[in-house]
């Protein structure tokens, strides 16, 4: 299979990293004394900072503004992972972060996916060669976007933290309890902001928020699979129209990270308009983080379903 041309994008960048990434390295532990840890992507990196507070640094494998589904690590970044205090990652989802934690031998892994039951991706509307040509399984990965799961990862973080800090275990169960706090209270909003509305099936420009629709009794309708590289066939264009058309959709959203051009082309085709509804699995804002981008995402989503 031909090397996508984001990847190919990714690659350039993190070929400079080495002589940044080698240099922060220390044997056990940040150069400051603070804990080191290394995430895979921003909603980890987000739960690492969030519970370790200043008693850690936290670095991401994945570059601020990447899309993270596919990708590549420098070997400095490898290095990095075998000389880590603590790896959060999830498997199954970056093949390129699994293969190295698998050859490394970081001295503690945090495995989100260990923390809560994926569900099975749906692959209903590929083709059999769409579906042997994309990287991911058969479980969906998003479920960062069901807030109610997060807690479960939080805990985890907080007391491998313990493990490797134990003087820093009141720090870090106290910013455990506040983080998930913040999660059961989103959790509530969206659940009350989802309530009451007049429709309930929003299209995505592909499948990241099945967590989210399970969660709170939504339909939704990927005019991609779970990969978001995955280029949809002109049957599987045919049947969101149809569906838009049926189910009174007035919105097609698309992503940040990804190029809305399928989504905004059909929108125009339908008459119908666009919106970004971010699947939180990078910053394209720096100002922004995991909570800002979820109350947006409910706005986003309360002004297309119409909900009172």
């Amino acid at each position: 299979m031909s090397i996508a041309p984001r990847r190919l994008a990714l690659l350039a960048p993190l070929a400079a990293l080495p002589l940044v990434l080698t240099g922060c390295a220390s044997a056990s532990g940040a150069d400051d004394g603070t804990v080191d840890v290394m995430a895979s992507f921003y909603p980890l990196q987000f739960v690492a900072e969030q519970v370790g507070g200043d008693r850690v640094t936290v670095r991401s494998l994945t570059p601020p503004g990447a899309e993270p589904h596919d990708v590549e690590l420098s070997p400095a970044q490898v290095s990095r992972i075998d000389g880590a205090d603590l790896v959060v990652y999830l498997s199954g989802f970056q093949a390129a972060v699994d293969d190295a934690v698998a050859q490394t031998s970081p001295a503690h892994v945090v495995d989100a996916a260990s923390d809560t039951t994926l569900r099975p991706a749906d692959h209903e509307d590929e083709s059999e060669e769409e579906h042997a040509e994309h990287e991911h399984g058969d479980l969906d990965p998003h479920f960062w976007l069901d807030p109610s799961r997060m807690p479960s990862v939080v805990e985890d973080v907080a007391a491998t933290l313990t493990e490797i800090d134990p003087d820093g275990a009141e720090a870090f169960a106290a910013n455990a309890a506040a983080l998930s706090q913040r999660f059961e209270d989103l959790d509530a909003t969206y659940a009350a902001g989802l309530q009451q509305c007049d429709v309930r099936t929003f299209v995505t420009s592909h499948e990241a928020f099945g967590y989210l629709a399970d969660r709170y009794d939504l339909e939704q309708v990927g005019i991609s699979g779970i990969d978001p590289e995955a280029e949809p066939s002109p049957a599987r264009l045919a049947a969101v129209e149809t569906i838009v058309r049926d189910e009174d959709v007035s919105t097609i959203f698309f992503e940040s990270l990804v190029s809305p051009k399928v989504a905004e082309t059909l929108a125009d085709d339908l008459g119908i308009t666009t919106a970004v509804l971010d699947p939180v699995e990078g910053l394209a804002d720096p100002d922004a983080d995991y909570f800002s981008i979820a109350t947006a995402n409910l706005e986003a989503l309360r002004m297309a379903l119409s909900c009172s």
